[in-house]
């Protein structure tokens, strides 16, 4: 009986096999060959950035790195391999929080932890339908955990779980970097020599950002996210529709940020083919990926550099004088008033060091496009040609520059009384009343002594359209970010349109005030100014400039409406300024070679900085400022100056003005080094010159 039913049963089994094998085989077969092919992809370095003569700017430095990817283990087979690493490297452990000791105690004391919630609370949960068990739970044990049982952990414990950590936050067949600063050489063969029993662990090499010149310019060249951080949250959306993965780093300001897809380059493609449990069976390399492109600048370092000394000596200096206690910043922007190339884009700010109480200097270039000011005279240039587009001046128009007394305001005048004035004469020397004379018949008012002075609120409409024509009070369109036009004094009355003409109502930025003056130096082209000047392919070669992928064109952004001899009057206006007897820049540029014009500005203003809080009501301040450009005939340069809350009482220092001609005469007097190094060819020199040229480039 026994001998049959095992016959019997070994009959069934073969049969029930027999029909498996024969009606499901080929099913069961692809379903244990099938696979899943996963495609990763690898970071590349970011492109490089270099300024208009070659030199490089911001670079990569290659680093030796550890990485980790998560290829479908477990939690435990994770564990083990971080125990493992922890033996070979060093890890900091700062990063670790308590809530991740408390984590890593679970998972090393399991019996432990399950004791800390009692079967009665636990039948408690099961029994709340509102409750998520597993959740609650954990929690609960969490919350019992004390400090005495996370002293347990020791220094070994905590690099193995600051390692775990680093695993554990990647994502799945996506390299984690573990650990990418000051990897030891001893560290890095140690783990290449032991690849084999550490699943998931690799060695590479990675990269930094490298800023060549410090802090030269690091507001404008902006950030870059670590692989910690990878893509902001805000971002996450917009980057991942864009093929970027999670932990990929990304530009977080400025030029990093806007030129993010140029500069991001092109991703290594791998291809994992894995089986239904998740392990690789195979890697295929799809594409090799390629850094990202490199930008050149149109800003000269060697002109930045010297422009940010001479602003850091002389706001120092002006520090020294009288009634500067509110002085800690100066600005100044040189750009190419024909194709909008920004050459310098400089900014220093004093800020005091809360440890030391000492006073430092610091990068502010941005400040010339995030922060705005009264400018002064600086924009009655735009002033002057608004009158004549209106038709209520016209070239040659003569006024008599007099104190002006409207009633119940405080009388309205020039620096000084200058009688029967011309156009060309009010910008010479800077008259007010001329200006207010040209606004009040804008307004479509009549002025009489000591009497009111309706003007149509209109006039500060066609005012301000006008002005924006020249750049100013709008975006001058500049490839960086956050860019600020102004504010816009929102009160009618007629004594602020009289401000508005002379620069003390409305505030504008440093870039708004070399846009402005470049639109009349270039004959009536406003032109973008742009940072970037060339994009281009990534060579190998470090300091080596790939071909050209895109050339940034000049880009004017609207011609003014205005006849060209009206311009043509102006910029003469302008020159008398700088080279003509009482101008007020004749001081500072009158025996310039280089053929000077530029307008001077001086304004009224409420100081609005970093001690504002200290005082109840905002301190009056003067606000000092330069624009102008050279050569006159044939403008090759545009600058602006801008000192902000540069001292308290009506008299003060002039940085302004000597800033402007310091750095104008470092402009051509590089220009002409540079000329005469151009020009000095191999067949002009002699035969010892040759000999020594040869041997510094052997060095």
């Amino acid at each position: 009986m026994l001998f049959l039913i095992v016959f019997v049963l070994f009959s069934v089994l073969i049969f029930r096999l027999g029909f498996v094998q024969i009606v499901y085989g080929d099913d069961y077969k692809r379903e244990i060959e099938r696979t899943e092919e996963i495609t990763v992809n690898n970071p590349v370095p970011r492109g490089k950035m270099f300024d208009s003569t070659g030199k490089i700017i911001v670079d990569n430095i290659p680093q030796n790195a550890i990485t980790y990817t998560n290829n479908g283990a477990s939690q435990e087979e994770m564990l083990d391999t971080a125990e493992k690493l922890a033996e070979l490297i060093e890890k900091d452990t700062e990063k670790v929080t308590e809530r991740d000791e408390k984590d890593y105690w679970i998972m090393i004391n399991p019996d432990r932890a399950d004791e800390k919630v009692t079967e009665k609370e636990k039948e408690n949960i099961r029994e709340d339908e509102e409750a998520d068990y597993d959740k609650d739970v954990y929690q609960l044990t969490l919350d019992r955990i004390t400090e005495e049982e996370l002293d347990e952990l020791t220094e070994a414990d905590l690099e193995v779980l600051a390692i775990y950590r680093e695993f554990s936050s990647g994502y799945a067949f996506t390299p984690q970097v573990v650990k990418n600063d000051e990897v030891t050489a001893k560290e890095f063969a140690l783990v290449s020599e032991n690849l084999d029993y550490l699943p998931g662990v690799d060695t590479t090499t990675d990269w930094d950002r490298y800023y060549a010149f410090d802090n030269t310019l690091k507001s404008v060249l902006g950030s870059v996210s670590s692989s910690e951080e990878g893509i902001p949250k805000e971002m996450l959306d917009y980057y991942l529709a864009r093929d970027y993965s999670r932990n990929d780093r990304v530009g977080k300001s400025y030029l990093e940020y806007q030129y993010e897809e140029v500069l991001h380059g092109q991703k290594a493609k791998v291809k994992n083919v894995t089986d239904k449990g998740g392990t690789i069976l195979e890697t295929v390399t799809i594409s090799e990926g390629q850094r990202g492109k490199d930008l050149v600048l149109s800003v000269d370092m060697d002109l930045q550099l010297a422009t940010e000394k001479i602003i850091e000596e002389e706001l120092r200096a002006a520090k020294q004088t009288g009634g500067t206690s509110l002085l800690d910043r100066a600005y100044v922007v040189l750009m190419d008033p024909y194709s909008g190339e920004i050459l310098t884009m400089a900014g220093r700010r004093l800020v005091k060091d809360e440890e030391t109480g000492r006073t430092r200097m610091t990068d502010d270039a941005l400040g010339n496009i995030t922060t705005t000011y009264n400018a002064g005279s600086v924009v009655k240039g735009a002033t002057i040609l608004t009158g004549y587009k209106e038709g209520v001046i016209q070239p040659g128009t003569v006024i008599n520059d007099q104190p002006l007394k409207i009633a119940g305001t405080p009388v309205k005048k020039s620096w000084k009384t200058f009688g029967p004035i011309s156009d060309l004469y009010a910008l010479r020397v800077s008259s007010n009343v001329y200006m207010f004379e040209t606004a009040i018949r804008i307004g479509g008012g009549t002025y009489r002594y000591n009497k009111s002075l309706p003007l149509d609120p209109k006039g500060f409409d066609t005012i301000r359209e006008s002005f924006a024509q020249f750049g100013l009070g709008v975006r001058t369109g500049i490839d960086l970010p956050n860019e600020q036009t102004g504010f816009k004094g929102m009160s009618q009355l007629p004594g602020f349109m009289l401000d508005l003409v002379i620069g003390q109502y409305d505030t504008y930025s440093n870039m708004q005030l070399v846009q402005y003056v470049s639109t009349i130096a270039n004959g009536g082209n406003r032109m973008e100014p742009h940072v970037v000047k060339e994009i281009r392919e990534p060579l190998l070669e470090n300091e080596e400039l790939g071909p050209i992928v895109e050339e940034i064109s000049p880009k004017v952004l609207n011609k003014l409406d205005m006849d060209a001899s009206w311009i043509e009057r102006v910029k003469e206006g302008f020159r008398q300024v700088a080279q003509e007897q009482q101008g007020t820049a004749l001081s500072f540029f009158g025996d310039k070679e280089y053929d000077p014009a530029g307008k001077t500005g001086t304004a009224e203003a409420f100081y609005d900085g970093p001690l504002r809080s200290n005082y109840d009501e905002p301190p009056e301040v003067m606000n000092i400022s330069y624009v102008g450009y050279a050569p006159s005939d044939n403008p090759e340069v545009a600058i602006a100056v801008m000192v902000p809350w540069a001292y308290e009482g009506g008299s003060g220092h002039k940085a302004n003005m000597i800033i402007a001609e310091r750095v104008m005469d470092e402009y051509f007097e590089l220009k002409e080094e540079r000329a005469k190094e151009e020009s000095k060819k191999p067949e002009d020199l002699t035969k010892q010159e040759v000999i020594d040229v040869n041997k510094e480039e052997e060095e």
